[in-house]
């Protein structure tokens, strides 16, 4: 008689041991980037940007997105901006300025952004919320909340972020990162995670 069926608790203590030697899946590992991904910086609520119109100083000015993802302009009145870059600003700007200007020249400039940002949360010195800047890189981020406490897990901090509407975890190498070795990018809405180390 076999000895599984004298003793079936055997049986499933052996799926138990073969079950927890099985390793869970690795999250991605990632390369170093060669440059800063192209990430959408269109403007969104409390962004602050200058506008600048050639000849014109009391039409140059700072603003900042209203709620309503507007913003008051002077001759124009209420403008919508949310949703668009700085060049398509300037252009609507510009446009609606040739009813009272003949060959109105306008700039545009980013200067704050406070509708994207990035969570750091773990064994990092001050967890929580930053802004994200264009071409934000890992060590910046880190480096932006006073750097990482002395029981963080270096080698293993973990970016999570939406892509196509799911979440994705990628592993990065942060003790490589500051020795110079590899440079990973940030995008807005990433969640850095940091875990304390094993010893």
């Amino acid at each position: 008689m076999s000895p599984f069926r004298s003793k079936p608790y055997l049986l499933g203590a052996v799926w138990t041991v073969l079950l927890c030697a099985c390793p869970a899946p690795p999250a991605l590992q990632v390369r170093e980037a060669a440059r800063p991904p192209i990430v959408d910086m269109s403007l969104g609520r409390d962004d602050v940007f200058e506008v600048r119109v050639y000849g014109e100083p009391e039409l140059t000015g700072t603003y900042r997105v209203a709620a309503d993802g507007t913003i008051d302009f002077p001759l124009i009145g209420r403008v919508s901006v949310q949703g668009q870059t700085t060049a398509q600003v300037a252009d609507v700007l510009k446009a609606k300025l040739l009813t009272f200007l003949r060959q109105p020249q306008v700039t545009v400039f980013l200067k704050e952004v406070h509708s994207k940002k990035v969570i750091l949360i773990g064994q990092v010195r001050n967890p929580g919320t930053i802004n994200f800047v264009e071409g934000m890189t890992l060590e910046q981020a880190i480096s932006m909340v006073g750097g990482l406490s002395p029981m963080a897990a270096r080698e293993t901090v973990r970016v999570t972020r939406i892509s196509g509407g799911k979440a994705e975890t990628l592993t990065v190498n942060f003790k490589a990162i500051s020795q110079g070795a590899q440079t990973f990018y940030l995008q807005p809405g990433d969640t850095v995670s940091v875990d304390e180390r094993l010893f």
